[in-house]
């Protein structure tokens, strides 16, 4: 029977296990892959972080360098092996978890997969949102007979140079991908709302100075922006990248699918033109389905949870779900807070 088990081994399930042997625990990691950094090691090849290195380590364990650099996804990735190759864990890649179920007793749980089972009186879902990518329910999505990706999968521009894109989304990933393409391509982004700009360094420093100056991005105020756009952070060359015969931004609702071969968009001016590629910049959901049969999720299979902490099943929390607790809940710089927060909780509980 282990003390706990965390379930997932990205940022947020090395996060908890780093808050776990802080507590005096070794947990049990288990990782679907065979290696440990969750999605950094998936995502698209030129990924820049818009934190400085100096606000994206986790607790205790800082990047090394420049601290005031935008890390890339490799750097990211190399950091995160370091961390996993310094944690006093139980570390289990290739062990993926199909299903959690409580035990007999009402407390504790049983963690299963192909590997085996597992017993745990605690369990720390750390799996993120990189397994769930969130596609946006158009039916006219279905007729279209062009491609259609989301960023979960996009990786460069290689295989798009020349094309015609439409991204759907405004937020800092879909602005990020749409000025790569926008080299070699003709791409638009599509949104409902405006494209929400914030200035990078406002009076000379960086946005997450300001943040962890004020305390804003410590302050357990994340539930309370659920549903509002998240803004771009811009020094100046991402707007700069918008150029009506390159880049643009125009509004949602458009129809895809039109025309004889499916391959045509209308817009909400009535214009109509082919496209090549449509790239769901839309999100993700919370990759928690192994949790169904415990009564933790909503019916749409949402966390039941306060602060990363189940309020159906006593045992169980979370790390690493967007604003969970704070703006930052679901980032490096923030995620190692809320873990910390979620395993005193737990132990409290016993």
């Amino acid at each position: 029977m282990a003390d706990l088990v965390v379930i997932g081994g990205g940022q947020s399930g090395l996060a908890a296990a780093l808050a776990a042997t802080a507590h005096g625990i070794r947990p049990i990691v288990l990782e679907r892959s065979t290696a440990l950094g969750g999605a950094w090691r998936h995502y698209w090849d030129s990924l820049t972080l818009f934190s400085p290195a100096r606000y994206a380590g986790l607790a205790d364990r800082p990047m090394t360098g420049d601290p005031d650099r935008y890390p890339h996804r490799d750097e990211i990735v190399a950091y995160l092996d370091g961390v996993a190759a310094g944690l006093t864990a139980d570390v289990r890649t290739d062990w993926p978890v199909d299903w959690v179920r409580r035990a007999g007793s009402g407390r504790g749980f049983v963690v299963g997969g192909a590997a085996g089972e597992i017993r745990a009186h605690r369990i720390v879902s750390a799996t993120g949102r990189y397994g769930r990518p969130r596609h946006p329910e158009r039916t006219g999505l279905d007729g279209f007979t062009g491609r259609v990706v989301h960023t979960a999968d996009y990786r460069g521009p290689a295989d798009l140079r020349g094309a015609r894109v439409v991204i759907i989304g405004a937020a800092n990933s879909a602005v990020q991908i749409g000025a790569e393409l926008s080299r070699d391509a003709r791409v638009t982004l599509a949104s409902r709302r405006p494209i929400r700009w914030a200035r990078q360094r406002p009076l000379g420093r960086d946005m997450h100075w300001w943040l962890d100056r004020t305390g804003l991005d410590r302050a357990p105020i994340g539930p309370l922006l659920a549903g509002r756009t998240t803004p771009v952070l811009d020094d100046g060359r991402w707007r700069a990248a918008f150029r009506p015969d390159r880049l643009d931004r125009r509004p949602l609702p458009l129809r895809v699918g039109t025309g004889a071969r499916g391959d045509r968009v209308l817009w909400q001016d009535g214009s109509t033109e082919r496209v090549d590629v449509i790239v769901l910049a839309t999100g993700y959901h919370p990759d928690v389905g192994y949790l169904a049969d415990t009564g933790a999720l909503t019916a749409d299979g949402q966390p039941q949870q306060r602060h990363g902490v189940s309020t159906t099943v006593p045992g169980l929390g979370y790390v690493g779900l967007e604003l969970q607790r704070t703006v930052a809940s679901a980032t490096l710089r923030g995620v190692s807070r809320d873990a910390d927060f979620v395993i005193r909780r737990l132990l409290r509980q016993n």
